[in-house]
């Protein structure tokens, strides 16, 4: 059991708040057993579901990625909202590694399948799809389920998805949300709104100084999470009057930027970033 110390003090980088966490496992179509984990409010049902797609794995995405590991160590208490990570097909983290390999997002389709199947057998409410970098081409084109409510798009690429992928969610009518840093090595605000423009509801938000990794924008990007799944918690407490423990950065220290420099990217054309810090 963690070692909980009761205070009233700000909320960092390595805070936990808590949370019901249970370890998953998901089985999908074609036989694969992924690793990950559901967060939970202790005190209430949840509100809506966070459904996380990571980065690219083979430069240090996972469902610890920064940003979704922030969002399931704060998210449950603070806005009473679930959050489902998992690693996709060969990839690996501190809760494990997912069997079968990465397919350069063609098989990942059943990863993005069984998990939206999870959620759906445990009665977990208003699914949303969280992609990011790479997780959000496999939003785009496979997340296109009935059971979805929506997605939040974090430094989209669009390397992946198409033309096709796009009229989907278009017809579909359902909300999707495109936060993309002013200075993204691969997708800026100005031709995001250009390439979105496909899908009339889409809504892309430019955020001034950003960066494809988001590193130092990790409250602003919950907060913007949060104002369209839960609207009625945001923007986010920045400090935290309960329990808090605290979580090991340095055992992230493999997944940063640096430990990917200079390796080729996978896929059909370059332009996606090492998914860790």
């Amino acid at each position: 059991m963690p070692d909980w110390g009761i205070v009233s003090a700000v909320i960092r980088a390595n805070s936990i708040l808590p949370a019901t966490r249970t370890d998953i496992e998901l089985t999908t179509a074609d036989g694969v057993t992924l690793v990950g984990e559901l967060a939970t409010p202790v005190d209430r049902p949840p509100v809506a579901t966070l459904i996380c797609l990571h980065p690219l794995p083979t430069h240090g995405g996972m469902m610890d990625s920064h940003l979704y590991r922030k969002a399931a160590w704060r998210l449950p208490a603070l806005a009473g909202v679930a959050v489902l990570r998992f690693n996709t097909r060969g990839t690996g983290s501190l809760r494990g590694t997912s069997g079968g390999t990465f397919d350069n997002g063609v098989a990942e389709r059943y990863d993005v399948a069984a998990a939206i199947e999870y959620a759906e057998f445990h009665d977990l409410p208003e699914l949303w799809l969280v992609g990011w970098s790479f997780g959000t081409d496999l939003a785009l084109m496979y997340g296109c389920d009935p059971a979805v409510r929506g997605l939040i798009l974090l430094s989209p690429p669009l390397r992946y998805a198409k033309p096709e992928h796009l009229a989907s969610w278009a017809a579909s009518g359902r909300p999707v949300t495109a936060l993309v840093p002013e200075f993204d090595d691969y997708l800026r605000p100005a031709e995001a709104r250009r390439r979105f423009a496909a899908i009339p509801q889409a809504e892309v938000v430019g955020v001034p100084g950003g960066k494809h990794l988001w590193v130092g924008h990790s409250e602003l990007i919950l907060d913007e999470i949060v104002r369209r799944v839960a609207p009625e918690s945001a923007p986010l407490p920045r400090s935290f009057d309960g329990p808090m423990e605290f979580g090991d950065a340095s055992a992230y220290a493999n997944r940063t930027v640096a430990a990917f420099a200079g390796k080729p990217l996978p896929g059909p054309a370059a332009g996606e970033a090492p998914g860790g810090e």
